[in-house]
């Protein structure tokens, strides 16, 4: 039979299930990426599981996203990650090494091996031929202490791409032209594949760019062949023994089949404020810009800033306009130093930032109240930027530089001059200066875990209630984000080892009283949210099911979920159920109560059922997409009491 990479990859690692779409499967993860926004309760979980030593081939804690240093709970949360992974026998990439996807991609990845991350860009390393997908943190500690991950198996989605990109014209456009297509839910329960002569023409670092916005799409995952330019850049890295080719059979096939000629796409700009509002450059063009940033895991690559300092060099930006420049590795960095692109980017009036996540996480560089950010980022939901009221445009570097020198959103093709070419450094930087490799077992369980004060054990969570009164606290629309959940930022995430305090802030960008009105039902049987499409997209962070779990959520009703945020509802217990009949969306209204008895026995008994609406005479018909294994966690509480209820001793 002929297989196309994606099953593959599955057929390789597959320990339970049947590769039928939409059916669960579990899979044998060969890696892990964990970021320090996420990672500290991975830790936390490690140890909750008395775990001895990681059982992946390699698992690689990265410090990129909480670099600001403004008081102490940063640094010590640093600490207590640094003794974790020397303890548990991790990588450690340390502050200023740079963004855990493209440092992954330079150090670690290996096409033919599975990577799972408490990061929903993950899925970038699927340009190295891997199976690279992004799930909550505790998902991630199960698969370090060598559990399978379970996910549905996914369909693939097979593009075949013609022609070669026109000049002014960049994989960002790429994606954003597949966004424009199919929006923000248009990989929803898939695995987009990649192949056709238009391969030729992108670089491993283009794949990254076009494999890291996958998760944009809502796709579970994105692959890439691994090739000869993934030859290459193994060799570049001095990592040529890591290349296996993994190509397509000749005869392959795919669930869902679409085709991509890149000479047609065009400069293209997600407007504020969903990266699925894509329009052509052409359309904003001439829409003032207080803020121009270039960098980030989406744009992440040499060329990406070498393009832009070409296009900015003996020039100088227009005034007002702030020019970000967010390095995303200190070996990349190294190789601009050398090429002589800083001193361009500088004198033309750039700000340098160090290597990290920084704003596109809302860690610095927030714009102005009132004012456009153009970005090179790969989210721009609300309040993402650090700004509560942002205006957020994503685009290419090359539509961001033309436009941090114009003042005003312009179309690149439409400056005078000639394209700049760039070309890779011929001997470029190879640095694993500050990568700690795992300590030798016998040195790692002498080491104790450091713990500062701002970490807070996970409180014990209750099963699940057999009958339920419980409110509506909040009704809201279609794609709502794990940002409008939890907000990233500064001000938040450095709680994100602390729930107490962290739960403070969610769902504040839609509601501010949430949180006082949550914590009033945790001794009344907790509460209900209700929302409509793609509720959950964007960050894998845990912390947006756990905090509303704290204060109380026992039930997600919507009519429809993003994958990683289902599962994280799952893991942490709030039953995610779903409206058979959408239009009973439209009967529903905050402060309704939900009612259901005998709610154990129905979830058991089968997927469907009903709630009633107190008071209003009216039933509600759900559904659950639980898988047997599911249920058992949901009916515990969670899969923390689930794993201590088996005595998962790793």
């Amino acid at each position: 039979m002929s297989l196309n990479i994606t099953q593959k990859l599955i057929k390789d690692h597959l320990v339970s299930g049947e590769m039928k779409p939409g059916t669960e499967i579990g899979l044998k993860i060969d890696q892990t990426l964990t970021q320090d926004a996420t990672g500290t309760l991975v830790m936390l979980e490690l140890e909750a599981m008395e775990l001895d030593q990681a059982k992946t081939e390699a698992s690689a804690q990265y410090v990129d996203h909480n670099l600001i240093q403004v008081d102490n709970k940063n640094p010590d949360d640093h600490l207590f990650l640094h003794s974790a992974t020397r303890r548990f026998g991790l990588y450690h990439s340390r502050p200023g090494n740079g963004v855990s996807h493209p440092v992954h991609m330079q150090r670690l990845a290996k096409p033919g091996k599975t990577l799972l991350g408490s990061d929903s860009h993950t899925c970038a390393n699927g340009c190295m031929g891997m199976l690279a997908m992004g799930a909550g943190g505790i998902d991630v500690a199960l698969a370090i202490a060598g559990e399978p991950f379970y996910v549905k198996m996914p369909e693939v989605w097979g593009i075949k791409l013609t022609g070669e990109l026109p000049d002014w014209v960049s994989a960002k456009d790429m994606i954003l032209e597949l966004l424009r297509r199919h929006d923000v839910k248009g990989g929803v329960g898939r695995v987009i594949e990649y192949y056709g002569p238009g391969l030729k023409h992108l670089s491993a670092m283009d794949r990254h760019v076009i494999a890291n916005m996958g998760a944009e799409l809502g796709a579970t995952g994105t692959v890439f062949p691994s090739d000869k330019e993934i030859k290459r850049y193994l060799k570049e890295q001095d990592r040529e023994d890591d290349w296996i080719e993994l190509l397509a059979d000749k005869n392959a096939t795919y669930d869902i089949n679409d085709e991509l000629n890149l000479a047609e796409i065009e400069p293209l700009i997600a407007k504020p404020s969903s990266p699925g509002n894509v329009v052509p450059v052409t359309e904003v063009a001439g829409t003032p810009i207080y803020q121009s940033y270039i960098g980030s895991s989406a744009n992440p690559g040499f060329r990406d800033f070498a393009i832009a300092a070409e296009i900015v060099k003996d020039s100088h930006v227009a005034d007002g306009v702030s020019f970000d420049i967010n390095p995303t590795s200190k070996q990349m960095l190294t190789d601009l130093v050398m090429e002589s692109h800083v001193a361009s980017l500088l004198q033309a009036g750039g700000r340098l930032h160090q290597a990290g996540c920084n704003g596109c996480i809302g860690m610095g560089q927030a714009p102005a109240s009132g004012r456009n950010s153009l970005r090179t980022t790969p989210r721009n939901f609300p309040g993402r930027s650090g700004t509560k009221e942002d205006s957020v445009y994503l685009c290419s570097p090359e539509t961001a530089a033309v436009s941090a020198l114009t003042g005003v959103i312009t179309d690149p093709r439409t400056v005078d001059g000639n394209f700049p070419k760039v070309k890779d450094p011929k001997n470029p930087t190879v640095d694993v200066n500050l990568l700690d490799k795992p300590l030798p077992y016998e040195e790692a369980k002498k080491v104790q875990l450091h713990k500062g004060p701002n970490i807070a054990s996970i409180p014990k969570m209750d099963e699940m209630s057999d009958q339920i009164e419980i409110p509506i606290l909040l009704k809201m629309g279609d794609n709502i984000s794990t940002d409008e959940i939890l907000a990233g930022g500064a001000r938040v995430l450095p709680f994100r080892s602390n729930l107490p305090e962290i739960s403070k802030f969610t769902f504040e960008i839609i509601d501010e009283t949430y949180y006082k009105r949550g914590k009033e039902t945790v001794e009344k049987g907790g509460h209900a949210v209700v929302g409509g499409f793609n509720y959950g997209q964007g960050s894998s962070r845990e912390h947006a099911a756990l905090a509303p779990r704290y204060l109380g959520l026992r039930v997600a009703l919507v009519k429809d979920f993003a994958r990683i945020h289902w599962q994280n509802l799952v893991n942490f217990g709030v039953l995610p159920l779903t409206f058979v009949n959408e239009e009973d969306y439209d009967l529903l209204e905050q402060g309704d109560i939900l009612e259901a008895s005998g709610l154990r026995s129905k979830v058991v008994a089968g997927n469907e059922f009903t709630l009633s609406v107190k008071g209003k005479n009216q039933l509600i018909k759900v559904r659950h997409a639980l898988s047997e294994r599911q249920i058992e966690i949901m009916l515990k509480g969670g899969i923390i009491n689930w794993v201590k209820d088996r005595k998962v001793k790793p």
